[in-house]
C-alpha cells in the first residue's frame, strides 16, 4: 500500500504533466543534486559513490540539497541514486572509480560467456535487492514535507545494456555495435529482462512515495533509426505499457512518466505514441521544430537548453531562456522546463539560480 505523506503544496509539475493549464512553467534539473554543489562534497565526505546511494539518510540529504539552496525555484526533486543499480542486482560488479566514471571489472563479452546466462536467468528478487532505494525515497518524501513532488529512475534498457558490455562509458560503442549486428537475438533477449526489471523497480519506488517516474536512456543516440527501432524503442515502450499495470496490480494509482532518448530527435515522432506523458529532448532539437512534431497529441515535452550554457554570461542565459519559452509556446502548457542533459561540473551554482529565476520570470508573464 501507498505510504501516508504530507499534502503537497506545489503540484505544479503533477498538473503540467496531465497537460492542464497552468499559471507557468514547472522547472527541474537533471543532475539538479551533486558534485557542483560545494555542501554535496561535505556530505559526502570520503565516502564511494553508490556508498551515498546505498545509505538511505545520505542520499535523502543529497535529493534535497537543491531544494533548500533554491528555495522556490525548483518544482521538482529528483532521488539521489544512479543508473547502475540494475546491473548490480542482475548480479553485475559495477564500481564508480573517481574522475573515471563507472567501471565494469567483468563486461559481458558474448552470449557464450557464462556470464550472460547467469544474467538473463537470475530471478532478480528487485524488491530485496535495491530496498534502499526505497528507504531513500521514502526517507525523502517524509522530509521533503509536501514542498515539490518526488521523481524516482531508472536507467533506460538500452542505456543499461551498453554499460553492460562495454564495462564503462565509451566513445566508440564497439561492444555494444558488435552485440546488436552479431548477436541480435541475444541482445533483445537481455534487453527484454531487463525491461521486466525496470517496470518492477519503478513499480516498488511508487509505492515507496515517488510522485512521477523517468526512464534515461542516455545512449540513445547511438543507435540509427532502424535501430533505435529494434533495440530501444521496443523497450521503452513495454515499460509504459506495463508499468501502469503493474501499478494497478499493487493498488497503486498511475503516476506520470517521462522519457528522454538522448540524441534520438529523428525518432522523436514515434516516441510521442510510446505511451509516455512527457517526452525530454536534448539541446539539439529547436523547441519550434519538436512543438510541430509533436502536433495535437497530449505529450508534454521537457527540456532544453545547452547545459554548457551556465558556463555563460547573464546576457547568454536570458537570451537562451527567452528563445526556449518561446519555442515551447509560453509555458502555460504542455512544458516542463529543464536542461538538454544533467548539469555539467563546475557550473557556479549562482549561474545555475539565475538560469531557475528567469524561467519563472519569463513563464509567469
Amino acid at each position: 500500500m501507498a505510504q501516508d505523506f504530507p499534502p503537497l503544496s506545489n503540484d505544479l509539475i503533477l498538473r503540467t504533466a496531465r497537460g492542464e493549464d497552468v499559471e507557468r512553467a514547472p522547472i527541474w534539473i537533471m543532475r539538479q543534486a551533486g558534485r557542483y554543489l560545494p555542501e554535496y562534497h561535505e556530505a559526502k565526505g570520503g565516502r564511494d559513490f553508490f556508498e551515498c546511494c546505498r545509505n538511505p539518510e545520505i542520499a535523502s540529504t543529497l535529493t534535497l540539497q537543491p531544494i533548500e539552496r533554491f528555495a522556490g525555484l525548483l518544482d521538482a526533486s529528483i532521488i539521489f541514486s544512479d543508473i547502475l543499480v540494475i546491473p548490480q542486482a542482475l548480479g553485475m560488479v559495477v564500481e564508480m572509480v573517481e574522475k573515471q566514471g563507472p567501471h565494469f571489472p567483468e563486461p559481458l563479452k558474448s552470449p557464450d560467456d557464462g556470464q550472460y546466462s547467469k544474467v538473463l536467468n537470475k530471478n532478480v528478487d528487485v524488491a530485496a535487492e535495491l530496498d534502499y532505494v526505497y528507504k531513500a525515497i521514502t526517507l525523502t518524501r517524509k522530509k521533503l514535507n509536501g514542498r515539490v513532488p518526488l521523481i524516482g529512475f531508472c536507467g533506460a534498457p538500452w542505456t543499461l545494456f551498453c554499460y553492460m558490455v562495454e564495462g564503462g562509458g565509451t566513445k566508440l560503442f564497439i561492444q555494444s555495435k558488435k552485440w546488436i549486428y552479431r548477436y541480435p537475438d541475444a541482445t533483445k533477449a537481455l534487453l527484454q529482462k531487463i525491461s521486466e526489471v525496470c517496470v518492477e523497480y519503478l513499480a516498488l519506488q511508487v509505492q515507496a512515495g515517488a510522485q512521477l517516474v523517468q526512464v534515461f536512456d542516455s545512449w540513445a543516440g547511438e543507435l540509427s533509426p532502424s535501430t533505435f527501432k529494434k533495440f530501444s524503442e521496443p523497450y521503452l515502450a513495454y515499460i509504459a505499457e506495463n508499468l501502469p499495470k503493474r501499478l494497478a496490480e499493487k493498488g497503486l494509482e498511475r503516476v506520470p512518466m517521462i522519457v528522454f532518448p538522448k540524441g534520438a530527435n529523428y525518432a522523436l515522432d514515434s516516441v510521442c505514441n510510446l505511451g509516455y506523458d512527457v517526452v525530454g529532448l536534448d539541446w539539439l532539437i529547436d523547441p519550434t521544430e519538436a512543438v510541430k512534431i509533436r502536433g495535437n497529441r497530449r505529450v508534454v515535452l521537457q527540456g532544453n537548453a545547452d547545459p554548457g550554457v551556465l558556463y555563460g554570461s547573464k546576457e547568454a542565459i536570458s537570451e537562451t531562456v527567452k528563445e526556449m519559452v518561446e519555442g515551447f509556446g509560453g509555458g502555460k502548457k504542455g512544458w516542463i522546463a529543464n536542461l538538454g542533459h544533467g548539469i555539467t561540473p563546475f557550473v557556479n551554482p549562482d549561474d545555475l539560480k539565475f538560469y531557475l529565476e528567469e524561467v519563472q520570470r519569463l513563464t509567469s508573464k
